[in-house]
């Protein structure tokens, strides 16, 4: 088994995770000084894994994800030695780093966009999409997904050029083979400093129509422009797979087998059938994320036809991933949150997140119930938030400074914070959590171990079922002679679940609702059935 099937997989912010130097701005001094809450000591949340999101060089439009040096470190987040030795401690540790990789598009401000634009008969012209006015106009009607045509005129040379996000963003044109090959020799170059792999910015985006061919629209879809548009020629277009067996062959070569996991991007509310063919027949990418959890409102039926289409659309060949937050999407506790119920809710998703086939990917602060918080509008940063408030707020809430502990500057700075703190830092916090055996970074402790130490929740086959009121989620997990058996209860009141006869459930393992073997429980097991508790999760090993 491969490490990246059986990891728990934690993704970091790294202007939000922790700061080392007072500047407000979290950076990697900052994270190698938490590594041992992650991993590494018995106090340790236990998780396997960090992605990174993006820390080269960046005028910061788009907060990293407009990269103008691939090869070293924003001084914001500290330099080449730092990562070094970031890369050391996490690997001393056995946590593995995976990088964001951007390279559908540059910052304007890259050396390449420079020379690009320098002149329409540069050497880098070809390295970007770029064709003369039509009609005086745009090219075509492809648009940009933060606002506004896609095509930016360039006064000096006379010619559009395209970007799929801001016009600060341009696009790179993969079908020119000079700048793959740049791109993978980039790609080598962190490997061979040691990176375990990659995560591939919207991957399905980097090819588009040979003939820039306009995409058609819906007369009545989504809120935005850019949602109205078939987006047929500006993404998804068939020589990507080509690219992606490339790129897999390149970190299949390497021993301890790298891994690259890709956002696709997708119309809302999207669907499990185009993430899996970018995994191909386990010849593209490793992973594929499905995003559908993160639409998924809270019922058992949704997420087991989730579950069941994606396990279906990969095939045996492919492997599942998992996750119910991260810096783009709103925070699952809040999407989920029910009152009293909030709390046993989240219990139950980390119990499902870390139980299901496949890779779970967790987002900073899920583990201890961090909630999104609204951003006054004089204090937002995101570029979506100031184009699209009020109707939407940006992503602003999602990247909140880490509440370590109840301070006023939450442990996270001794500076001013780039996002306003934590405003629950007195309830919510690492600190308070890690003294409290009933909290929820507990529950996540307890839960990553119970996977460590059970072969059949990291490779086993999964058989899932759906109790007769829709209410009920439980599925079993089988390697070998071993099997684990979980059951989630979705509703708000007590559920009662006729499971499998052949199923032996022997011992609990886990209840959300502190549960142990009890002759009420033994008593619904002789008869065949379970009574489950409002909100519960149980984990019963065979």
């Amino acid at each position: 088994m491969v490490w990246w099937k059986e990891a728990v997989i934690y993704q970091i912010y790294p202007r939000s995770f922790q700061d080392s130097n007072g500047d407000g701005i979290g950076d990697l001094e900052g994270i190698i000084q938490r590594l041992d809450y992650l991993a590494g000591s018995k106090d340790s949340l236990g998780i396997d894994a960090i992605w990174l999101s993006p820390v080269y060089p960046s005028p910061m439009f788009d907060f990293g994800y407009d990269i103008s040096n691939y090869e070293e470190i924003d001084p914001v987040y500290g330099d080449t030695q730092t990562f070094k030795r970031l890369l050391k401690e996490a690997h001393k540790r056995g946590i593995r780093i995976i990088m964001d990789l951007v390279v559908n598009h540059t910052s304007h401000l890259h050396p390449w966009f420079i020379e690009s634009r320098s002149s329409v008969n540069s050497p880098k012209r070809d390295w970007y999409i770029w064709k003369e006015p039509n009609h005086n106009g745009p090219p075509n009607n492809w648009l940009g997904a933060f606002g506004g045509s896609g095509w930016e005129y360039d006064k000096r040379t006379g010619e559009y050029y395209f970007h799929s996000f801001l016009k600060e963003q341009p696009d790179l044109n993969w079908r020119n083979p000079d700048v793959e090959d740049a791109i993978f020799r980039m790609m080598k170059y962190w490997l061979d400093m040691g990176v375990d792999g990659f995560r591939l910015d919207v991957v399905n985006l980097y090819v588009k129509d040979e003939f820039l061919r306009n995409n058609a629209s819906y007369f009545m879809k989504g809120p935005r422009p850019y949602d109205k548009q078939v987006h047929a020629y500006d993404r998804d277009r068939p020589e990507m797979h080509g690219i992606l067996r490339r790129m897999r062959k390149l970190l299949d070569s390497y021993d301890e087998k790298r891994m690259f996991v890709g956002e696709i991007m997708q119309d809302f509310p999207g669907n499990v059938l185009l993430p899996a063919t970018y995994c191909g027949r386990n010849d593209e990418l490793h992973l594929a994320f499905n995003f559908m959890f993160l639409f998924s409102p809270w019922k058992a039926e949704r997420f087991y036809q989730i579950v069941k289409d994606f396990e279906s659309a990969l095939g045996e060949d492919n492997w599942p991933n998992y996750t119910l937050s991260n810096h783009d999407f709103p925070r699952h506790i809040t999407r989920y949150e029910k009152g009293t119920d909030t709390i046993a809710r989240a219990r139950l998703a980390a119990c499902m997140m870390l139980t299901l086939r496949g890779t779970p990917f967790l987002y900073y602060g899920e583990e201890i119930g961090m909630k999104r918080q609204k951003v006054p509008y004089n204090k937002i940063q995101d570029p979506v938030g100031k184009r699209y408030w009020p109707f939407h707020p940006g992503r602003d809430p999602e990247r909140i400074p880490m509440p370590w502990d109840g301070s006023d500057n939450t442990g996270f700075t001794t500076g001013k914070a780039w996002l306003p703190l934590y405003e629950e830092k007195n309830i919510v916090n690492v600190e308070k959590q890690k003294e409290d055996p009933n909290s929820l970074f507990f529950t996540y402790k307890k839960l990553i171990q119970i996977r460590k130490d059970r072969k059949s929740l990291r490779k086993g086959k999964l058989k899932i079922l759906l109790s007769s009121d829709k209410q009920a989620l439980y599925y079993r997990r089988r390697d070998g002679k071993e099997e684990t058996y979980i059951f989630l209860n979705f509703s708000s009141k007590p559920v009662s679940v006729s499971y499998p006869r052949k199923w032996v459930l022997n011992e609990i393992l886990f209840s959300s609702s502190n549960r142990t073997s009890s002759h009420e429980l033994e008593k619904e097991l002789d008869t065949g059935g379970l009574l489950l508790l409002p909100n519960e999760a149980v984990i019963f090993g065979k």
